[in-house]
């Protein structure tokens, strides 16, 4: 039975309809759900996290400083003594085999050391700072990459379902004209577009089957699992700004890249502070206990000793060849280049948003141009098989038209794929595109307790 201009119109629709309409299934998965997947197991957001708590513990490493050394040093051994020594002219001689053993406990304390300690402390907290913004970053980039992989997929799936349903169409048009031109209503060369254009639709078609495999497996590289029943997803605009200069200036503020480039700016600011406290006196308190015993074989008598002392000694470096003055000059540089680089940072999130800012305008223009196409082409196709009904159009003409709904289609398609992921790219951009501004129904990794946890720690090798 051969398809009308508007039954081929109701199917392509159908089938859009299927693949963009919100599903009755209760097991479809949702983009909220799947970014929670991404969240919670993606496996280089899991190794940031363990490197923040990694970089936690140069805190407890710099505050070791302020608390005192402890050794206790224990020594067993055995010891001969053969002697000869004269007595009133004779000749004598002595031999003893002595096993001492000794107990050593020694205390120190530095008490001043030109404010390093408070620096090296200050500066690996603001490490730790650092650290937490480069985890906001990358969880930014897992969540867009989840967000583009799904959406990839529906756009996929859609545009295989529009070219799977043009060859059916195509395939019911050969038989067709076969028919036609049997019957001598068409030429052989109409019999010929046909088949040329169902050849071109089976190619579109295994093309649209390879790019969805493709997607397929970006979806399981980020979010985990084979998609099952999508359903579509809506841009985020309730959450974006109003304004491009509202944009930049969130995205200033709370952008994680420059954030962590100003606790940069804070650790080689601090590194000066402490090369520069090298050139200081150190004073440390040390106090000493020793236990000591002896006993002779010879006479079968031992005796102990204790020992105790305590001092405090202060130490002045003069001159040490100059390796402390070149990591000064070193550090300053460092800072300079960590500011510039702060700056340059800013630069290109402002570049930045003002790019994303301007994609999503493109991408909301580009979903009403393409709709505005889909209804030209579809009253274009009805119009052109009527003519064509009535000898006013040939088969080229139609097959033609038939061709440009099916891209019309697919444009609309990824008209609106563009639009949603553009709107999740400018809210990356201005630094929230985190689970808690998407309000994701997932228990959110807070770094501060592991941070709390250790850092007065004074002992132990289990991690929290």
């Amino acid at each position: 039975m051969r398809l009308s201009g508007r039954h081929y119109s109701a199917l392509l629709l159908a089938i859009y309809l299927v693949t963009t309409a919100h599903p009755t299934s209760a097991h479809a998965d949702t983009l909220e759900a799947a970014l929670v997947r991404a969240y919670r197991d993606n496996p280089q957001l899991n190794a940031q996290r363990a490197q923040v708590r990694s970089t936690d513990e140069n805190v407890p490493q710099a505050l070791s400083n302020y608390r005192p050394r402890v050794n206790l040093t224990g020594s067993s051994g055995y010891r001969y003594r053969d002697v000869l020594y004269t007595d009133g002219g004779a000749v004598r001689r002595f031999r003893e085999s002595v096993p001492p053993s000794s107990v050593k406990l020694t205390v120190s304390q530095i008490l001043f050391n030109g404010r390093q300690t408070a620096n090296k402390t200050r500066a690996a907290d603001r490490q730790v700072l650092g650290a937490r913004q480069a985890l906001r970053s990358l969880e930014q980039s897992v969540l867009l990459s989840a967000v583009t992989a799904y959406m990839d997929y529906l756009r996929d799936s859609a545009s295989l379902a529009v070219q799977t349903a043009n060859v059916r169409v195509l395939e019911q048009g050969a038989v067709q004209a076969h028919v036609r031109f049997q019957i001598g209503e068409i030429t052989y060369t109409d019999v010929a577009q046909s088949e040329a254009q169902l050849a071109a639709g089976r190619s579109q078609e295994q093309a649209a089957m390879s790019q969805l495999t493709a997607s397929r497996a970006n979806f399981h590289r980020y979010i985990g699992g084979d998609p099952i029943d999508l359903a579509p997803a809506s841009p985020v605009d309730r959450l974006l700004p109003r304004t491009l200069s509202s944009a930049t200036e969130i995205a200033l503020v709370e952008d994680p890249d420059i954030q962590a480039e100003m606790h940069g700016v804070d650790v080689s600011s601090l590194q000066i502070r402490i090369n520069e406290g090298a050139l200081s006196p150190t004073v440390t308190l040390e106090a000493s206990a020793q236990q000591q015993l002896y006993e002779q074989s010879s006479t079968s008598s031992s005796y102990k000793s204790f020992n105790g002392a305590a001092a405090v000694q202060a130490s002045v470096p003069l001159y040490q060849g100059g390796s402390e003055y070149a990591d000064i000059r070193k550090s300053k540089e460092t800072l300079t280049q960590q500011q510039l680089t702060l700056e340059r940072t800013r630069a290109q999130v402002r570049a930045t948003v003002a790019q994303r800012w301007g994609e999503l305008d493109t991408a909301r223009a580009n979903v009403r141009s393409a709709q505005t196409q889909v209804a030209a082409s579809e009253t274009a196709m009805n119009g052109v098989r009527d003519e064509a009904m009535v000898g006013q159009r040939t088969t080229l003409d139609v097959l033609n038209a038939q061709q440009a709904l099916v891209n019309a289609r697919i444009s609309l398609v990824t008209a609106q794929h563009d639009r949603i992921i553009a709107s999740y790219n400018l809210l990356g951009a201005i630094g929230r595109l985190s689970p808690q501004v998407l309000n994701l129904q997932t228990s959110i990794f807070d770094p501060s307790i592991h941070y709390k946890q250790i850092r007065d720690s004074w002992g132990g090798t289990q991690t929290p």
